[in-house]
């Protein structure tokens, strides 16, 4: 019993002392590092600059207050919220020459980054019914989707998304600290937050990813049945150009979705036999920087599409009943 709780006692010293953390260093020399700031300032701005037209034309554009276009400007916004958690630190630990991240700001950042990404995965998930319901019950669109329903929707899922940071987070930065300070990613990241803790806290890591991948395979789940079900019916369509425009409004959201849950899948449930600093490296920047800057460059395209239905009575148009005052007003 003295054994064990001085261990015990050990593992909270070890852990209270951790006053702050360091972060990758991506180069050494300065000119790369330089480099490495204008790149990273490069991605932030364009993405800062997207997904801002994005949320300008859904807010301010009459012809796009549709449910679609409200879930998109909620995107847009959890898009600029990830990008400026991680990029800022990023850019400010290049130029300076350091890797410094204190403890409360690893915290927050954790949190804030959880808090975004999760609030993303449900929108493209909420944003996946929007394309089965105007695809597959086009009659029913309006009442299904009207502005109530998609302010009760958007609020859910931020409102989850916030629940579910705050007890990630509470549960990564109670865990005993046993192996150092130093993190192998230019971010503060739950896996490598995980990597810093006690084997005796085994559990409750496994129970901290659990809880995650049964919420990400649960949304994932309903996007695939969706699609199913949405391919099932653009199928049957007999005009090869109503096939064309239906495949046209679901294959942006798609290529996001494949890519955000590809990436983030792979980073968080890879096997600890092939975790090469270089790989974990490449993968966070393809899920935590990538989506935001291609996510609007995406959508953009189905918004010039989307413009041009509206002027020339498209596919959607005729199958589903027009806009009524409901979803004109979700945005």
């Amino acid at each position: 019993m003295d054994r064990g709780s001085n261990v015990r006692r050990q593992q909270m010293s070890n852990s209270s002392s951790i006053r702050h953390f360091l972060l990758l260093a991506l180069v050494d020399t300065w000119q790369l590092q330089l480099l490495h700031f204008c790149l990273l300032l490069g991605i932030s701005l364009a993405a800062i600059l997207d997904n801002g037209l994005i949320i300008s034309a859904a807010a301010c554009s009459h012809h796009l207050h549709t449910p679609m276009f409200f879930f998109l400007l909620n995107l847009a916004l959890s898009d600029l919220g990830s990008i400026c958690t991680t990029v800022p630190k990023a850019m400010h630990n290049s130029l300076w020459d350091t890797r410094d991240i204190s403890y409360s700001g690893c915290a927050a950042q954790v949190f804030f980054f959880i808090f975004f990404m999760s609030a993303e995965f449900f929108l493209l998930t909420i944003m996946c019914y929007d394309r089965y319901v105007s695809i597959c019950k086009p009659l029913h669109y309006g009442t299904l989707l009207g502005s109530r329903a998609c302010a009760h929707m958007a609020a859910a899922a931020w409102a989850s998304a916030f629940l579910y940071a705050l007890l990630h987070t509470a549960n990564i930065f109670s865990l005993p600290l046993c192996h150092g300070n130093a993190l192998d990613e230019f971010f503060c990241e739950v896996p490598q937050m995980l990597k810093l803790s006690c084997s005796q806290s085994t559990f409750r890591k496994i129970w901290i990813s659990l809880l995650g991948v049964c919420l990400s395979f649960g949304c994932f789940v309903f996007v695939v049945f969706s699609y199913v079900q949405i391919f099932r019916a653009v199928l049957r369509i007999p005009s090869e150009q109503g096939r064309h425009k239906a495949f046209s409004t679901c294959l942006p959201h798609l290529a996001v979705v494949s890519l955000f849950v590809s990436t983030s899948f792979f980073a968080y449930l890879k096997p600890p036999s092939i975790s090469v600093p270089s790989l974990d490296l490449a993968l966070s920047v393809l899920y935590s920087v990538v989506p935001p800057a291609l996510n609007p460059l995406i959508y953009s395209l189905r918004n010039q599409e989307l413009k041009a239905r509206y002027s020339s009575q498209d596919f959607i148009s005729r199958r589903a009943p027009r806009p009524t005052e409901n979803h004109r007003n979700c945005a």
